[in-house]
């Protein structure tokens, strides 16, 4: 296959896995980073480390987008890792929609363009729900949502759009809750339920949407090479479960009690108005992938933890 593959976001816990799969199957890999030498550091291997952060807007990176097979765009900054406050939320907003927007038009002005768009979106696109069991399933053709994180998801997706129209195939990847000892939610969790404290967090009413860090990263590879996949993908296990579920069952795994829920009132203290998220959920169905017969790895909660702890990854 001719051409390299841009990646964004490639130290991140899912692009770096991405990255080394990619890497370790002999495929030409060009990394964008803030940081090129510690990009280099994490992830060896790859063709090319260029200077690249989601402000930048133009600059030299611009030709590595020319002649590449594929650019798989993950770059973001955490939304949940700080408190929020109105500064974080516009660098969360800027950081998605400034740097997509900048990529596509480096597209449009390749003489070379990508053959394929791997943009991430997010599942928080339908919207956020207090109760799992009053929420209905949610495939990839339900409504945008009408909070804060809808609205970068819905945002962000628009500006990946204008790539089908030079010809571009684009898949826009709505991930769930992806689970990994690296980072993210099930890192957090693992602390406290280390030292007997562990709970659910909030009412534990809410869903969760999650998928196992090895099926993230093969849907996205599957999107890179599949001609087939195009449009929107639902990054998800088909087995979402309650907030209490998933705490009693991350607690099962590490034989330990789930007996101490997280009140909505301290996720507040610490996150201020993005606690409101952290406590609520989404029922998503994978339904472009049933439909594709995608063969989840990881399909079952249990399994997926048990997994995920005896590796560390």
């Amino acid at each position: 296959m001719e051409g390299h593959i841009v990646i964004t976001g490639a130290t991140g816990v899912i692009g770096s896995e991405v990255a080394r799969r990619l890497i370790k199957s002999g495929r030409k890999v060009v990394l964008f980073a803030r940081a090129p030498q510690a990009a280099e550091a994490k992830v060896p291997g790859a063709a090319g480390y260029v200077l690249w952060d989601s402000d930048m807007t133009t600059g030299d990176w611009s030709t590595s987008i020319d002649g590449a097979y594929a650019v798989i765009h993950l770059a973001g900054r955490p939304l949940l890792e700080t408190r929020w406050s109105e500064q974080h939320k516009v660098a969360c907003y800027d950081s998605r929609i400034n740097s997509t927007r900048a990529l596509v038009a480096a597209m449009a002005s390749a003489p070379v363009k990508p053959q394929v768009f791997v943009s991430s979106s997010a599942i928080g696109y339908y919207g956020s729900f207090e109760r799992c069991e009053d929420t209905q399933p949610l495939t990839e053709t339900a409504s945008p949502g009408k909070d804060f994180l809808a609205k970068i998801c819905f945002d962000w997706e628009k500006e990946a759009i204008p790539a089908e129209k030079l010809g571009i195939r684009l898949v826009r990847l709505r991930t769930g809750i992806v689970l990994s000892t690296k980072g993210g939610m099930l890192q957090k969790m693992m602390t406290p339920f280390s030292y007997f404290i562990g709970g659910p967090v909030g009412s534990g009413a809410q869903c969760l949407s999650w998928i196992h860090i090895d099926d993230e990263v093969s849907i996205i590879l599957e999107a890179l090479d599949n001609p087939a996949w195009s449009g929107v993908v639902n990054a998800v296990s088909p087995d979402p479960v309650s907030m209490k579920a998933f705490a009693e069952t991350l607690g099962s795994v590490m034989h330990r009690p789930s007996l101490l829920p997280v009140p909505k009132l301290a996720v507040q203290l610490l996150m201020g108005e993005g606690a409101e998220y952290a406590v609520k959920g989404q029922k998503v169905i994978p339904e472009f992938l049933k439909a594709h017969n995608f063969p989840f790895a990881w399909p079952q909660l249990h399994d997926a933890l048990d997994d995920l702890i005896a590796r560390g990854i």
